[in-house]
Order: C-alpha cells, then structure tokens, then sequence
C-alpha cells in the first residue's frame, strides 16, 4: 500500500512510520519537514499536499494542536487553536483526502483518553478529542466506494510520560508498540467507523 502519514516525524509518527515502512510505501507529510509539508489547520495547505502526494491508499494523521491551560484563561481564540487544528484539521483530511483515496483505502485520525477522561487543564483538548470520535462514528456510514475511517484513541504513552506524567497522576502509561498496533489495526485490518482505544 502507499500510505501517507501526516506528523511521521513525531514522536508516534515516527514509530509507526518505522513498523509500516517494511511493508508498504510510506510518505511522511510534516509541519516544516518530512517528504511533504503541510498545516492542517490549513485547508488550502491540506489541498496542496494531497495535490503533491496524489493518490495513496492510506491516510494515517498524528497531528494536530490544542491549547492546554485552565478553563478560567482560556479566551474563546484558544478554543480555536483546536478547533483549527485537532478537530476541523482532522475532519478536513476526511472531506478532502477522500478524493486521493484509492478503492478501498482508509482513513486513521487520532484523539486521546482526554475525550474519555479528561485531566486538569483539558477542557479544549477534551472537547475537539471528543467531537472527532462523535465524527469519525458518523462519518463512516456516510463514505462511498469502500472508504473506511477509524480513529486511535490511547493513554499517555510511555515514550512521553516524563513530559505529561505530572498531568496524568496515576495513569499507567501505555507502551509505544501497543499504541502502532491500533494504528495497524486501522490500516491493514477491515474495521470501520471504530475507535481504537489503547489502554494499558
């Protein structure tokens, strides 16, 4: 399969982009590098890349940004930083990657425990988190020639535990090959309209 993977240079991205690599042709589409770049709070920039890319089979993201802070600092332009990014960046890749979809192919957005459980400070982060798993249910009875979307849902990840444990109290962090396999699932698997949650 070609498969493109947006934020393949992260720290998830990365190791997904390294399992898939053996068996399929990987693309790697980043904010300033990867073979492609991209913005997907941009929906021009989104157009832009899959004009370049032309037709894959898979469309794999790990991208997108949200404002963390408390409830009381958050103005109504910080909302929007996830609205852009992690929510409509996501849903865009939907409505307009679809079209450099081949027969068949999938669709793999991600989210996180925050739309399950949220933490202290997440409240804009929760919210886009759940809005893509509503979406991405929704949206899979609605796509044509065979199209599947899944969204990867998983717990602090081991690989980031130092950076965001202090968040998290008392989540046991998920190991890094747990978390590639829902996003294998997703790709070579034939589920849809699912989301994959990672749990340790």
């Amino acid at each position: 399969m070609r498969i493109l993977i947006i934020g393949g240079n992260g720290t998830i991205g990365k190791t997904i982009t390294k399992r898939l690599y053996d068996k399929h042709d990987v693309l790697i589409a980043g904010r300033t590098s990867g073979d492609v770049e991209v913005d997907i709070a941009s929906s021009a920039s989104i157009t832009d890349m899959f004009q370049k890319v032309g037709q894959v089979d898979a469309i794999v993201n790990v991208a997108g940004d949200a404002k963390w802070d408390k409830f009381d600092n958050l103005s109504e332009e910080d909302f929007y930083i996830g609205i852009r990014s992690k929510m409509m960046g996501q849903v865009n890749l939907v409505r307009l990657g679809r079209a450099f979809l081949n027969p068949g192919g999938s669709i793999t957005l991600t989210t996180g425990i925050l739309a399950d459980e949220p933490v202290d400070m997440t409240t804009s982060a929760a919210m886009v988190n759940g809005a893509i798993q509503s979406f991405v249910k929704a949206v899979a009875l609605e796509l044509e020639n065979g199209i599947r979307v899944n969204v990867v849902s998983a717990d602090l990840v081991e690989d980031s535990y130092e950076k965001y444990k202090d968040y998290f109290p008392g989540n046991t962090p998920v190991p890094m090959q747990k978390v590639v396999d829902g996003y294998v699932k997703s790709v070579e698997g034939k589920i849809n309209g699912e989301i994959i949650r990672i749990r340790a």
